[in-house]
């Protein structure tokens, strides 16, 4: 076994390979950029060493940076993570030149899988189920019309060394095609310094299903079961579940038998996933092989009881699988959602900075992985994903119960997050029913998430706590009968007023109000977070923050801006002024932090709706702002290449 390993990654896979790492003895090195300097993954290895400036291409994407970072800290083996170099033949080979082993398949298994055309060619071979495509990369936008029309829309514009849900394109028509052509190719350059692409059918009401596999050196390949992972945005997936809802035990044996066969034609070794998008009649259509380990790699973990990164490291130290097909039991349901650095209400764009507050969920099932803590900064160099939250129950109900719970209790401020949306697929009745397809985002928030839906439920519940967290501070302050034995108070959002009634009880407080009368039990005080208790003995989590005379309150995907105070001074309230924002209707502005990489417009130009104005490059997405109306340009207020903060002008517009 090896005594030390270099991690070539960052963030949480690279400190959930250091947690695997120290339970087994083996000491850990960490790579990390300038802007990583003082990361958590750095912080957790036993030695760090330096490898670059802050973009990912002058420091985790270079080879020889990893290499001499390996000898110099004498690693005897380099574990790769997902991304960056995962899955680079040359990277892997190398390694293994280098007299280093890689903990991941062979270089030629990597290779084989890893261009998404060869791969296709090489499943069919070994009695893969495929999709019907044009497996040869498409020379310019003229050929994607025609090879998409004979085809028949719609169709999937995908790069060959696509991952990650980038360089990807949905095309329903020829305009669509030539456009995403152009996009996609643009997009994979960008991300995987190779533009090719190619373009196959795409399956209407598609759900996303993995097979993990696990392989050794000595040619025993086994599956894992599968991994729903049918909640995506963008093809970026959101949300994973094990088992999956929607299989018969007939159509996972068989999903099974054919992920190990392929597994088994490119003589694979270490963990790996194959990827099948499945038809509504229970058909499945092979869709790529990804040769790392998967992001959501816990909900396999969480359901069979085997750690993946130790099997990885076993097998790469040259160690037998010992575990036996037979063997392979589901045990439960697990949930896993990404929680990411984005705002929802703009369109899920990327949110820097500092997290002010980092508090993870506590509750029992409940599993995070992150490679962030409280005070540490969401950069724009990388991805903006904060942590992985997984949670187990005995089914499906009791896991998906236990997530909303855990993203009620998880705490971060400083950066906008997904957790409310999160919040809000879990209480979706189509997501509980298990009724769902790569669609379902699109379908059900057609015009995107702007929070959740203020039901008379919620908003009692939240009046309720802030009402009674509101009337123990005045108690505590011996602020007179409102803070005495119970007092009337009216909680105030967005103008509307809610008459609450506070009463001691035996256990906690009544809350009484239009919502009815509810009993708060529960611990908080002033400046933690989160209040944890029972209402009526229902338990529930509900985060609280105060900021300035008024709280912040969020519960079940629902944020509440609030304030608390007496009759009388709601009645002086209601009598002040509404302050107006400024008026920004004729201007553009930058939806977030980014790179300023393009202006299609010039000073007088006639726009119609829906034409592109600017693109803007931020973590690792290309992102197009479109006109929303005619109008005719004014002023130019950037210039390609400025850095934009979140909000600045770049365009100035005369409206028609």
């Amino acid at each position: 076994m090896f005594k030390k390993i270099l991690i070539a990654n960052r963030g949480e896979i690279a400190c959930r390979v250091i947690r695997t790492a120290r339970a087994m003895g083996i000491k850990t090195v960490a790579v990390h950029s300038e802007a990583d300097a003082d990361a958590r993954h750095v912080r957790e290895a036993d030695e760090a060493v330096a490898i670059g400036p802050s973009p990912s291409a002058q420091s985790y994407l270079v080879p020889e940076n990893i290499l001499r970072a390996a000898r110099e800290t004498g690693a005897e083996a380099i574990h790769p993570g997902y991304g960056f170099l995962s899955e680079k033949a040359d990277f892997a080979a190398a390694v293994e030149k280098a007299g280093l082993a890689f903990i991941g398949p062979s270089p030629a298994a990597i290779a084989a899988m890893g261009d998404k055309i060869e791969s296709k060619k090489l499943a069919e071979k070994a009695g893969v189920n495929g999709v019907p495509g044009h497996l040869k990369p498409i020379k310019d936008q003229a050929e994607a019309v025609q090879v998409a029309r004979g085809i028949g829309y719609p169709v999937m514009i995908k790069a060959s060394a696509g991952g990650g849900g980038k360089g990807m394109r949905l095309a329903y028509n020829d305009g669509q095609a030539g456009e995403g052509f152009i996009s996609a190719s643009n997009e994979a350059r960008s991300s995987f310094a190779d533009d090719r692409v190619f373009i196959e059918k795409f399956i209407e009401r598609p759900r996303h299903i993995e097979i993990q596999v696990l392989g050794d050196a000595h040619g025993h390949v086994i599956h894992l079961g599968e991994r729903e992972c049918s909640i995506q945005r963008r093809h970026q997936k959101v949300i994973e579940e094990a088992p999956s809802p929607f299989l018969d035990p007939r159509t996972r044996a068989a999903m099974g038998e054919q992920a190990v066969a392929l597994a088994k034609a490119v003589g694979y070794r270490s963990a790996g996933t194959v990827e099948f998008i499945v038809d509504p009649n229970r058909k499945f259509y092979f869709l790529e092989m990804n040769t790392r380990l998967q992001v959501e790699h816990p909900v396999t973990e969480m359901v069979t009881g085997l750690d993946l990164v130790e099997w990885m490291i076993r097998i790469a130290a040259g160690e037998k699988l010992t575990v036996k097909q037979s063997e392979v039991r589901a045990r439960g349901w697990a949930m896993e959602a990404r929680v990411y650095a984005e705002d929802p209400a703009r369109g899920f764009l990327p949110s820097i900075g500092r997290l002010t507050r980092y508090r993870e969920p506590i509750g029992a099932g409940a599993r995070t992985d992150s490679g962030v803590y409280e005070g540490a900064e969401i950069a724009i160099f990388y991805d903006p994903m904060i942590a992985k939250l997984a949670t187990h129950g005995a089914d499906r109900p009791a896991a998906i119960a236990a997530m909303r719970e855990a993203l009620d209790e998880f705490c971060i401020r400083g950066v906008t997050t997904n957790i409310p949306f999160l919040s809000a697929v879990m209480g979706h009745p189509r997501f509980q029913a298990g009724d769902i397809s790569t669609g379902f985002i699109a379908e059900e928030f057609p015009d995107g998430f702007k929070g959740a839906a203020p039901t008379p439920e919620r908003l009692g519940a939240i009046a309720a706590v802030a009402a009674v967290c509101h009337h123990r501070l005045q108690a505590r302050g011996g602020t007179g009968r409102n803070g005495d034995g119970g007092g009337d108070w009216v909680v105030v959002k967005n103008g509307e007023r809610i008459k609450v009634t506070v009463a001691e009880t035996a256990a906690g407080h009544a809350a009484i109000g239009d919502f009815g009368s509810l009993e708060v039990v529960g611990e908080w005080r002033f400046g933690e977070p989160i209040f944890r208790g029972t209402i009526n003995d229902r338990p529930l989590a509900v985060q609280i923050e105060q900021r300035g005379i008024g709280y912040r309150l969020v519960h079940d995907g629902l944020e509440a801006e609030l304030q608390v105070m007496t009759p009388r001074a709601a009645e002086l309230a209601a009598l002040m002024p509404e302050k107006r924002r400024p008026d920004t209707s004729r201007f553009v502005l930058s939806p977030m932090p980014g790179l300023l990489s393009s202006l299609a417009v010039t000073v007088a130009e006639e726009v119609k709706a829906g034409q592109a104005l600017a693109v803007i490059e931020a973590m690792k997405m290309e992102n197009v702002l479109r006109a929303e109306r005619d109008g005719r340009v004014v002023a130019l207020l950037a210039a390609s290449g400025d850095s934009l903060a979140t909000d600045q002008p770049i365009i100035e517009f005369e409206w028609a």
